[in-house]
Parts: C-alpha cells; sequence; structure tokens
C-alpha cells in the first residue's frame, strides 16, 4: 500500500487559497540543478574533481539549493558512480542546501553515509515513461519510495519529489493533467515537502503550462509547487514566466543550459540559469544570486566540457566582462 503508516495529505480549499495568498514574493528560489540533471547525460565521463569544482563555484554565487549529485546505480548512470566522492568532497556553505537524488533505500542509505542532508525521488506521470526508464509501472515505484520515505523521517532528512513528463512523453505522447496531479498528490501524501514539475522533453507551451498549473492549485498549496522547464523546443523561459504569473516560486534550472535526459532521445539541456536570472532580474524580482559570479561558472563549465554554452545571456555578458578587462 503507498504511503503505509504516514498520515494522510489534505487540505481543505480555503487552507490552499490562504497558503497561495502567502507565497506571493518578489523572492525567486533557483535550485541549480546542472551539477545532477545537467551531468548526467554527458556521454565522457567527467573529473570527480570538476564535478566538485563545479559545485564549489556555484556555492559562491548566491545559489540557495544545489543539486549535488545522484545515489544511483553506476551500471544505469555510469556518469554518477562517483556520487560519494563528489559528496564527500563538496565544502558545503553555511545558508546553502545540496539535495541528492535517490531512487531508492540503497541509495538513500549511500548519500547519508556520504553526508547527504536532504535527498529527491522520482517519478512519472507517464506509464509508458515509467516502464522505460525505471522498467516498472507508476504504482511500483511509488512503493519503493516507501521505505525512502519512513527513512527520511526517521533521520529527520527533507525529501523533494520530482514528477516527469508532466507536459508530454517521448513514448505515449500526451499525458493527463488527472495523471500528473494524481502522482503529485500521492507525493505530498508520502511526506514530500515540494513537488518539481518535470517538463521532461520540453514539449510544454504556455498555454499548457497554465492549465496545468491551474488544475494542481485547486488541490495543492503553489508554496508546495516547482517547475523544472527543458528548453527542446525553446519554450522554457515562456513556461517559467507563465508559471511565475501563477504564483509559482521556485524554478528548478542549469547552469549554461547542460542536461537532457538519459532516457528521452532528442530532449535538450534544461533552460539556463544564466538565462533565467538575467530574466528575473530584470523584470524586478529577486534571487539572491550574483548574475556576473554565475556567468563565470557557466563558462568554467563549458570549457572543461569542451562544449558551446547555450546560455545566450551568459554569452552576451561573458562578451561584456571581457572586453571590459
Amino acid at each position: 500500500m503507498i504511503g503505509k503508516g504516514i498520515k494522510k495529505f489534505t487540505w481543505t480549499r480555503k487552507q490552499v487559497t490562504e497558503l497561495s495568498k502567502k507565497a506571493i514574493s518578489n523572492f525567486v528560489k533557483i535550485v541549480e540543478v546542472g551539477p545532477r540533471d545537467g551531468l548526467q547525460n554527458e556521454r565522457t565521463i567527467i573529473p570527480t574533481s570538476t564535478k566538485i569544482e563545479l559545485v564549489n563555484r556555484l556555492s559562491n554565487t548566491g545559489l540557495r539549493s544545489v543539486e549535488a549529485t545522484s545515489f544511483v546505480s553506476a551500471k544505469w548512470v555510469p556518469q554518477m558512480a562517483d556520487h560519494s566522492e563528489v559528496m564527500r568532497g563538496i565544502k558545503k556553505m553555511d545558508g546553502v542546501r545540496y539535495p541528492v537524488l535517490t531512487p531508492n533505500l540503497k541509495g538513500f542509505q549511500s548519500a547519508v553515509e556520504a553526508g547527504a542532508q536532504e535527498v529527491a525521488v522520482f517519478c512519472a506521470a507517464s506509464e509508458a515513461f515509467s516502464q522505460k526508464n525505471i522498467n516498472c509501472s507508476i504504482e511500483q515505484s511509488l512503493d519503493r519510495f516507501s521505505s525512502v520515505m519512513q527513512s527520511a523521517k526517521t533521520y529527520n532528512i527533507p525529501v523533494r519529489g520530482y514528477v516527469s513528463c508532466v507536459l508530454g512523453c517521448p513514448y505515449q505522447g500526451k499525458v493527463s493533467i488527472s495523471e500528473v496531479k494524481k502522482v503529485a498528490l500521492k507525493l505530498l501524501d508520502m511526506g514530500c515537502y515540494e513537488i518539481s514539475l518535470g517538463d521532461t522533453i520540453g514539449v510544454g507551451t504556455a498555454s499548457k503550462m497554465r492549465q496545468l498549473l491551474k488544475s494542481l492549485k485547486s488541490e495543492i498549496p503553489v508554496e508546495k509547487l516547482a517547475v523544472h522547464c527543458h528548453d527542446t523546443y525553446g519554450q522554457g523561459l515562456a513556461n517559467i514566466v507563465t508559471a511565475l504569473d501563477m504564483d509559482v516560486r521556485v524554478v528548478d534550472s542549469s547552469v549554461s543550459g547542460l542536461g537532457g535526459c538519459p532516457y528521452a532521445k532528442g530532449a535538450s539541456g534544461n533552460v539556463a540559469t544564466e538565462d533565467v536570472v538575467y530574466m528575473l532580474h530584470e523584470s524586478g524580482l529577486e534571487t539572491g544570486i550574483n548574475l556576473n559570479s554565475l556567468v563565470e561558472v557557466g563558462m568554467f563549465i563549458s570549457d572543461e566540457l569542451s562544449r558551446t554554452n547555450a546560455s545566450k545571456a551568459g554569452l552576451a555578458i561573458a562578451t561584456k566582462m571581457r572586453a571590459s578587462d
């Protein structure tokens, strides 16, 4: 039984409305996913020292949450095989959280041993994607998380929940809003403090994002929702703007647009953190992030990977910075 022993998550419509009003602020929290979601799709194994340096540099930009690594099986994601070394090697700064992905109890236990103080679990809103991705049904994947949630409660470790394919699936195409809501509510039932809604293959549009959030907000406080937009079709920023208009104040992004999805062909990187921060700052919203410092990190990791920086704002600002030197 899913979430057995965990108190049922229930909210009245009045409570949802009141909490939603409280969540509206001028501050937007950026969850930097580059070191995990950004690097996991790189074919060439990246040196552990480079991964540690990336996390440390990001920690100095003003970011409050940097997803450090993923405690998945090296068989399935070889790039993350050094997860324990990375977690032990990074310099943890006060005021910065370093969540890690833990797909099962074994991964959770390894993460705790390596010093993790926050973890994340992931589930798909698409049955086809769940089968292709983790070789089990949505219900089975949620069952697997039950032991993780119970252990996290014992260790007093917060758990973030990811829902993949909320706006489309590479295998089944359309994904119903009702299925997204069902999975999100179950993750909340199990104890997740926040749900990150992932447009895994970047097929979403502003209108679809608005429809999804309008439905979810009727039952879930907006302060418990985040968006995770990929930019495959160039819709990442538009979808984020829509989410902001719908009062979402947590956005996942990846420095220099690193990333993709190892199980979804053609899914390009996450929306670039530099582009998101530039847009937010120019719109009068606050992030606490030093954009110039962030741009320098984006150029650093792009050089390390011998790839072109996918952030337009990052490239433009870096050009100005170098011209003034």
